[in-house]
């Protein structure tokens, strides 16, 4: 009973995130540097100027990873602290900046995991129409490139995109993230498209401008709904309502199929087509050659679900999660099931090496009088989804790796600095990390489970 053997048990970040200086070493301006500077933007006024200060403090934080037994990490890399306009003249302190994180890394024996987009879209690029200009599936190509030619003889996994749902449909139809706009649907599903042939084009370029075999994986997200019973009927209704497309909305990108239905199997789904037929572009077959390029994992971010019942018409039915069930901080639902069934469905419908990309949970950390953070609500999260997550990998689900969010607190996007979704507390005044009891706890979970 247990995980396979060199098992990925890793934490992640966001360059945005954590790293700050955000106009030291000749970096360029991103989307969320001028979002995060506007008022009413960020929910407590603040910035990710500074955030964690990673750039400065990136020894000590390996140092630390090291210590608590990690042995993979997932972070992005700044498109603009290596292009400081998107395109063009590379910033030789930014190439130098993740060099030097990655041979810490591999010093200490930690297996980096490379995101090359993690939202912070080059300011540079978006006033020239951003995901919206179709030549941005060229600038983000060349760029993918560029990260693998240049690390590629010491980094094996790249991810190409995290959670596209989030950065098209926060960033501009909700208006909730950066760049704060909401667009009309044709220009939505316009960018969507880009950015699913700008990955496609990348995975091309990556394999071209590689000096080893290299690993491409993707990172969508979604909530992984799972059956109210284990009938074969609620298990068929859970499944469908996972991968259904919603009517249009403003939440009308958040779902799986439309996103990852075009990279693994070539072609965009039948109930999207005709819901959103009014709103699309033209999309080719060419389109769908470029997309549909092999890779070699697929990953997701999963948080939450909600549980599913079959309806008596070959339907199903949506049970809301009660005012007093178990929430985090974020007001998220607690349901440890959806990493037992959301991997389960992913592996069934796409037939590839699985990842949990993300999972963790934000709750009401405070450093306590002994100077130490007990955390026993992340603790029982953790315990609850990696027990489903294990059961998922005894039954056979092919899952190589469980990447943790996150390392440390950090700029929550939106939220700012209140959610608190680390093992590692973060003094942002100070700059001190404490290791929550949650650090220890997972440490102990990695050493129990590497035996």
């Amino acid at each position: 009973m247990s995980f396979r053997k060199n098992f990925a048990w890793g934490v992640a970040t966001a360059s945005q995130q954590i790293e700050g200086a955000y106009l030291d070493g000749g970096k360029g301006l991103n989307i969320w540097d001028i979002y995060s500077h506007e008022p009413g933007r960020i929910e407590d006024g603040k910035n990710s100027d500074v955030a964690c200060d990673h750039y400065h403090l990136f020894r000590e934080d390996v140092k630390l990873m090291h210590s608590l037994g990690i042995n993979s990490y997932r972070f992005s890399i700044s498109w603009s602290r290596i292009f400081p306009d998107g395109v063009g003249r590379i910033n030789e302190d930014g190439v130098r900046f993740y060099s030097e994180l990655i041979d810490e890394l591999l010093a200490y024996g930690i297996e980096p995991y490379v995101t090359l987009f993690h939202w912070d879209y080059p300011y540079a690029l978006y006033k020239k129409g951003g995901w919206l200009n179709d030549e941005s599936v060229e600038w983000f190509s060349n760029y993918a490139a560029k990260i693998v030619e240049l690390y590629s003889d010491r980094v094996t996994h790249f991810i190409t995109f995290n959670e596209p749902q989030c950065f098209i449909g926060l960033g501009y139809l909700k208006a909730s993230h950066a760049p704060g706009i909401s667009v009309p649907y044709k220009d939505a599903f316009q960018m969507a498209h880009n950015v699913l042939k700008a990955h496609g084009s990348a995975v091309i370029a990556m394999r071209k401008a590689t000096k080893r075999d290299i690993k491409i994986g993707y990172a969508p997200t979604y909530n992984a709904h799972y059956p109210a019973t284990d009938s074969p009927e609620d298990i068929k209704a859970a499944k469908k309502a996972f991968f259904d497309c919603p009517e249009l909305s403003k939440n009308v990108l958040w779902n799986v199929t439309w996103w990852s239905d075009p990279v693994v199997l070539g072609r965009y789904p039948e109930d999207g087509l005709k819901m959103y037929h009014d709103y699309l572009p033209e999309i080719t077959d060419e389109d769908l050659k470029l997309i549909n390029q092999p890779i070699d994992f697929y990953a997701q971010n999963i948080y939450h679900g909600h549980e599913i019942r079959a309806d008596k018409s070959g339907g199903y039915i949506t049970d809301e999660h009660p005012e007093d069930s178990p929430r985090t901080s974020m007001g998220w639902p607690i349901t440890p099931k959806s990493l037992y069934w959301g991997p389960r469905f992913l592996t069934e419908r796409y037939n590839l090496p699985f990842y949990i990309s993300e999972n963790g949970a934000a709750m009401q950390d405070e450093l306590t009088a002994d100077g130490k953070i007990h955390d026993v609500g992340r603790i029982d999260f953790l315990s609850s989804y990696l027990t489903e997550l294990e059961r998922a990998s005894d039954e056979g689900v092919d899952i190589r790796g469980y990447f943790l969010w996150s390392f440390m607190d950090n700029f929550e996007w939106a939220k700012g600095y209140v959610p608190r979704f680390g093992i590692v507390y973060t003094d942002y005044e100070t700059m001190q990390r404490i290791p929550k009891d949650s650090a220890y706890w997972y440490k102990h979970y990695i050493e129990k489970h590497s035996k």
